[in-house]
């Protein structure tokens, strides 16, 4: 990534010197179809007009642009050498006046790694597909600009396009002998502008509104995705949420939608989960299910396009001034994807997911050595583009449900209306939120600002219990304790549930609302109260912290967690538990234990296929080596046993077979994956689709018994991208020393792949089963990864560096490894050193986790 970093500096000094009033933007995207022209990479014609003003004359600036070559450059129409002002990253512009105007004709590099303009071929028909992705930093991969948030303006594009294709963008488009022109956009930030073009399937609905001044809004909606996705695509449904989501907003927001028409793309190879671009959001289109999918996945689905949807006003028309702030959009629509889930759709109980998933993604981002405060120092494009974690977004959101709660619901929602009224269209920082959250709540924003905004790390809040000579609680106490490193104690507004065994049930009889603050806070509430066979604190979810449980708590837990009657609590105690295990508290195998016990009553099918991916991580990770066979041989078991128990088509049977297929070992479970996949065994319900195939194909190429041959007859069956993906998968996992070869030089030693299929190689080779394939991989990683940081995109070495670290092999060679590598190259990118830093914390962790379970076997 040579040259195309920016600085924080850097960017408040352009911000001081200019203002954009500007961008006329042509494309000329014809070369994406037919052969290639010379050897270099393919490239298309763009040409940008930017108008700008400087407030001092003569000054010297410079504008952002990413690309093979430059045609001509002109600067107020004096005419500039590329070869002189253009180093591949930036043009340096020299004695600006006080209004300017730069043309530049470039061409611009199609991107195979899903940034920039992203360029893909369709296995299934041949036909290319196109689409942007920028946040933070690539949109000057696709045309010249001032790529920084906080220079915002409005935009023009126009488009040559294939015969035959559509063209979308920001604003309304039409067509014109194949040039496509688009309305002009409100300011906005250069990462949020979008292109998307191609022979995409496009369906249409609206939306109207009246609104409180009498009048009606009108939004034409869209939706698109490849031919081949069609059949499968239930834009019923996506426009259904998408409705209920504009309703809640305009609702609760008290702003119309600004930005005109209302497209949604899902589109190929994609990195993220979406973005919300204005007008134009994409999404992955791994959100059109080819399968049968649990309820969880149409809520997953829900979440992303509201929480998109909220980005409309939180990050699209007020947006940060720098990436310090990413949690002014981040966290606000983390949170908002929920609220307006509960609120609006028919997912209710979205809060659970949120709680059991969501937050599990901030717990562990805030434990590793990178975590920071929700307001991030964020000194460059690099650190941006890490922190887009589990702090900016689950945490933040977590936060904010609690802000919620400590202003009052009206308070939070009139500051939201009055700073969009005050900030449309312009740029913010953390203190312009909590100016007018004061104003509407009359409360002082600064000091839980600084506790909750400002400090890093995750408190645990312990309940102590003393009873009386008459077996009733004499006191009722929450310890509050921090990470050293981290050692902030801060005030939480919790819940404490007292649970006792009622008619089979384990229920709630007592609950009551407390400040905690310092160290050990008594709930005087509670005094009196019977014995509880079990305290949750932090119930009803209302505070940020990790809950730990005394001695007699536990104890109920590991004999009677299946019989909550209330899945919130439920949730709650099963995230509790898997805390523990990754805090070396709880040994792996008695969480292992109590997940076989109970979850096969669990309701909530969001839970229950987090508590099989927490099951599968402590197995890898977790369970002390000497005790793995025989722990995943019970797993096996019990997934197995639990399949055969599902009422037969229900989602839960869907579910265990899918973790049935990640467990399976041992001759009868090879041969039931088998059966299933050519008919020769059969579970009643049980409807093996084609996405199911593949994923009982995976481990069984895993384990060496479906071959090359069979993997290439099953692309054959399913020869489609998505096809192509699992097939690329599965070849990766096979159990050979070649095999892993030839999959980390295709990921390391060759850039031919497109990000999706880079990263299905490095899904396959990474197999919990193959530890001894991979030990010599451990030297050959900490020898590469700084060249691939230099040399590959930021995404792409971040998922090489990320998806490659070490974390199968031993642990304790991989420790020093990395500590070997962290001395060594202390001058290193902190980008990557931040992810080494994470990838040697995860695997100390484990490690610790490891001696836990040990010591319970061995004392066992």
């Amino acid at each position: 990534m040579p040259g195309e970093n920016l600085s924080r500096d850097e960017a408040r000094e352009r911000a001081r010197l200019l203002s954009v009033d500007g961008y006329e933007v042509s494309l000329d995207l014809r070369s994406a179809v037919g052969d290639q022209a010379g050897d270099g990479p393919r490239t298309f014609r763009s040409v940008t007009a930017i108008r700008f003003r400087c407030n001092e004359p003569g000054a010297t600036s410079f504008a952002d642009l990413i690309a093979p070559s430059v045609t001509a450059l002109s600067l107020n129409g004096r005419d500039l050498d590329p070869g002189e002002v253009f180093d591949g990253s930036r043009i340096a512009l020299e004695d600006l006046a006080a209004d300017n105007e730069l043309i530049v004709d470039a061409q611009c590099a199609y991107s195979r790694t899903g940034e920039g303009m992203h360029r893909f071929v369709d296995p299934e028909d041949g036909e290319v597909y196109l689409y942007t992705q920028y946040e933070p930093a690539d949109s000057r991969r696709v045309f010249a600009n001032f790529e920084q948030p906080d220079l915002k303006a409005p935009f023009r594009f126009e488009v040559r396009a294939p015969e035959g294709w559509t063209v979308w963008s920001n604003g309304v488009g039409s067509e014109n002998d194949g040039v496509w022109r688009f309305a002009e956009t409100k300011p906005i930030s250069t990462y949020i502008t979008c292109v998307v073009a191609g022979p995409y399937h496009y369906v249409t609905d609206s939306y109207s509104r009246t609104l409180a001044d009498g009048t009606t809004l009108e939004i034409p909606l869209g939706a698109l995705c490849r031919k081949g996705l069609a059949p499968h695509f239930d834009s019923d449904d996506v426009f259904l949420v998408t409705k209920q989501g504009l309703d809640f907003f305009h609702e609760h927001f008290d702003y119309p939608y600004p930005f005109g028409k209302y497209d949604q793309a899902f589109v190929p190879e994609y990195n993220l989960g979406a973005m919300e671009n204005p007008g134009l959001v994409t999404f992955r289109e791994e959100f059109i299910f080819r399968g049968k999918v649990t309820r969880a996945s149409y809520e997953s689905r829900a979440n992303v396009v509201l929480h998109e949807m909220a980005h409309m006003w939180f990050g699209d028309l007020v947006t940060m001034v720098w990436w310090d702030d990413l949690w002014l959009k981040e966290s606000f629509a983390d949170f908002m994807g929920t609220f307006a889930n509960v609120g609006a759709t028919r997912f209710t109980d979205a809060w659970i997911t949120f709680a059991n998933r969501r937050k599990a993604w901030a717990y562990r981002a805030d434990q590793l050595p990178s975590t920071h405060p929700i307001t991030a120092d964020i000194r460059d494009l690099q650190d941006a583009k890490l922190n887009f974690d589990g702090i900016t977004y689950a945490k933040g959101a977590s936060v904010l449900k609690q802000l919620v709660a400590y202003v009052g619901q009206d308070a939070f929602l009139e500051g939201a209306r009055r700073y969009f009224k005050r900030h449309a269209y312009g740029n913010t920082r953390l203190g312009d939120l909590l100016s007018v959250l004061e104003e509407t709540s009359g409360r002082d924003m600064g000091t839980w600002a600084r506790s909750w905004l400002q400090t890093a790390g995750v408190n645990s809040l312990t309940p102590q219990v003393l009873l009386n000579a008459e077996g009733r609680v004499d006191e009722l106490a929450v310890v509050q304790e921090a990470a050293e490193s981290h050692p902030e104690l801060r005030p939480h507004r919790v819940a404490i549930g007292l649970y006792r065994v009622e008619d089979g049930g384990l229920v709630r009889y007592a609950r009551a609302e407390a400040d905690i603050d310092g160290p050990r806070t008594v709930v005087a509430e509670l005094a009196g109260a019977e014995a509880p066979a079990l305290v949750l604190v932090n119930d009803d979810d209302l505070t940020y912290c990790k809950t730990r449980f005394d001695a007699g708590s536990l104890e109920t837990l590991k004999s009677a967690l299946g019989d909550l009657t209330d899945p919130l609590a439920r949730a709650l105690c099963w995230s509790a538990l898997w805390n523990m295990t990754r805090d070396a508290l709880l040994p792996a195998g008695e969480f292992m234990e109590i997940v076989l016990r109970f979850a096969g009553r669990e309701s909530d099918i969001g839970v229950l296929q987090m508590l099989h991916a927490w099951a599968e991580s402590a197995l890898t990770h977790y369970v002390a080596p000497e005790g793995r066979e025989r722990a995943g041989a019970l797993l096996a078991e019990g997934a197995e046993r639990e399949l055969y128990a599902a009422e037969p088509g229900s989602e839960q049977q869907l579910a265990w077979a899918r973790f049935f297929a990640r467990t399976a070992g041992g001759p009868g479970g090879f041969e039931l994956l088998q059966g299933l996949l050519d008919g020769t065994a059969d579970i009643a319900g049980l409807d093996v689709d084609q996405e199911l195939r593949w994923a009982f194909l995976e481990p069984l190429a895993a384990h060496g018994i479906a071959d090359e041959k069979a993997l290439a007859a099953e692309l054959a069956r399913d020869d489609t991208a998505s096809g192509k993906r699992h097939h690329v998968r599965c070849l990766a996992a096979r159990p050979s020393e070649a095999v892993k070869a030839q999959a980390w030089a295709q990921v390391v030693q060759s850039d031919a792949l497109s990000n999706a299929l880079a990263e299905a190689t490095i899904s396959g080779f990474n197999r919990p089963s193959q530890r001894e394939l991979l030990a010599p991989y451990t030297e050959k990683y900490f020898a590469v990864i700084e060249r691939i940081w230099q040399d590959r995109s930021i995404q792409i070495a971040m998922n090489i560096v990320s998806g490659l670290f070490p974390s199968l092999q031993d642990p304790r060679t991989t420790l020093d490894a990395a500590d070997a590598w962290l001395t060594a190259h202390e001058d290193a990118a902190p980008a990557l050193r931040r992810l080494v830093l994470e990838g040697r914390d995860d695997l100390a962790r484990a490690l610790r986790g490891q001696e836990c379970d040990a010591r319970a076997v061995n004392h066992g």
